[in-house]
């Protein structure tokens, strides 16, 4: 029942947006906000669930769509771009850690930030701690992807005496498969960077 539900909701965005349409991955962008509506106490709202999901989820991937378009992989406002302004926000924050990891290592953001960036961090996470990160996210004044990138430069220096120790085999690993750790260390962490825009001198 609830898959057909969540098929229903992605069929409609595919059609309202023939240029994108469906793309592998945007049902675990759906899920958690479904599931959320789904499980609301009053029950008159959690028959509505689906339709809140679809346009919550309209929403929110109006703003981080691009990174699905393969077309686009390359322009500003692409993937590419986006793993470049995390790489240059680890350089800013730890430059020996970008070092071991980007340089000495070549391990390449898109091995594991790929998926942290397009599914934001749905898969990294227990479905409780995702729906903490997007509250983070979805609310942060200085917007939802500057949001998300300090987020991700936190993962990575919460495990820095890790990678630090590790050569390509350890770093992808331990990125690949972020090991458990309470997300209120990363969002205060995060929170405590200043904004990407600031950093990278351009906005995110």
């Amino acid at each position: 029942m609830h898959r057909q539900e969540l098929r229903g909701a992605l069929f409609m965005y595919a059609k309202l947006n023939p240029g994108l349409r469906y793309i592998q991955g945007m049902n675990e962008l759906i899920a958690p906000l479904y599931w959320l509506f789904k499980n609301d106490p009053d029950p008159v709202n959690a028959q509505y669930a689906e339709a809140d999901a679809f346009w919550c989820f309209m929403d929110l991937i109006s703003e981080f769509r691009d990174h699905f378009c393969q077309q686009l992989d390359n322009a500003q406002t692409g993937i590419k771009a986006t793993l470049r302004k995390l790489m240059n926000m680890l350089q800013h924050h730890d430059y020996k850690l970008w070092q071991h990891i980007e340089v000495e290592s070549k391990v390449d953001a898109q091995f594991y930030a790929f998926r942290w960036i397009t599914l934001l961090l749905s898969q990294e996470f227990a479905l409780p701690d995702t729906l903490r990160i997007w509250d983070t996210i979805l609310s942060d004044p200085h917007g939802r992807m500057d949001c998300l990138l300090r987020i991700c430069t936190a993962m990575i220096l919460h495990v820095r005496e890790r990678l630090m120790q590790g050569d390509f085999a350890v770093i992808m690993k331990t990125l690949q498969r972020y090991p458990p750790v309470d997300v209120t260390v990363l969002l205060n962490k995060a929170a405590m960077m200043a904004p990407c825009n600031e950093v990278l001198g351009s906005p995110v």
